[in-house]
């Protein structure tokens, strides 16, 4: 696990360059992409240079990691619409190539099941996306969730309702209480995990992924565990890594060709 620890902007920058060197070397790579506040400065990077003709999405395929239950298809807090208004309509990645798990699916479990067979289907996963929550949730995986779990339902803790209220007019009781979500073992199948995280409120949240014992009670903690991840911190994120000084150490002296 490298542990990045920059201005947001920076590490936005930082996730870019991996992605758009990962399509230049493949095409046809498959991304995870995640919702939320974390990635969007990624997504904004990505814009800006598909814009500026350094990168095309033309030949891309892409998962997301989550969705609601039970939200209308023209519901704005969608995942599926937030991802086409935050990254897809603007780049050239094709909607159709753009998958997530089914929120209105009949047949929940069976959908959960496709989902993850479309996964393997399309190669896996060759760079995920993730962000963090205040409680060390990746996905919608809770404390408690199974540390070999797979695309599944999941109650919404109370605490990540209310985190999600700002989406939703800062009321808690239009956020759903359920969810469909990559288990941790389908995120951990992906060849390159890059998890963002800004502010304070993240701070004990990355310090257990990082420097904790891996347990369900920090979900995030699983990523110890994987050989390819690189968490891009800013300050208040980092404030309680106790290696803090060694990872920034350890950056400054990185190899340039290296990459992430």
């Amino acid at each position: 696990m490298e542990v990045v620890i920059k201005p947001a902007q920076e590490t936005a920058r930082l996730a870019a360059d991996a992605i758009v060197a990962l399509i230049d070397a493949k095409p046809d790579a498959v991304l995870g992409l995640a919702t939320g506040s974390s990635p969007l400065g990624v997504y904004d990077e990505l814009a800006k240079r598909h814009r500026a003709g350094e990168v095309s999405f033309a030949g891309v395929s892409a998962f997301l990691l989550d969705e609601y239950v039970g939200l209308a298809q023209e519901h704005p807090q969608r995942y599926r619409n937030v991802i086409l208004t935050e990254l897809v309509d603007r780049i050239d990645l094709d909607p159709a190539r753009v998958h997530g798990p089914d929120g209105l699916a009949q047949d929940i479990p069976l959908a959960c099941a496709r989902y993850e067979q479309a996964i393997v289907d399309a190669g896996g996963v060759d760079l995920q996306l993730l962000g963090i929550g205040t409680d060390g949730h990746i996905g919608f995986n809770e404390p408690g969730s199974s540390l070999a779990s797979r695309t599944r339902i999941k109650t919404l803790t109370g605490q990540t309702r209310v985190d999600n209220a700002r989406f939703f007019d800062d009321d808690v009781d239009r956020v759903p209480h359920h969810c469909l979500t990559q288990g941790l073992a389908t995120i951990s199948a992906a060849r390159h995990i890059v998890l963002l995280a800004q502010g304070g409120g993240k701070a004990e949240a990355v310090h257990q992924m990082v420097e904790g014992p891996v347990s369900a009670m920090w979900p995030a903690s699983i990523l110890q565990h994987h050989p390819h991840v690189s968490v891009l911190l800013d300050e208040g994120a980092a404030a309680r890594l106790q290696l803090g000084d060694y990872y920034r150490q350890a950056f400054q002296a990185k190899p340039e060709w290296q990459g992430l």
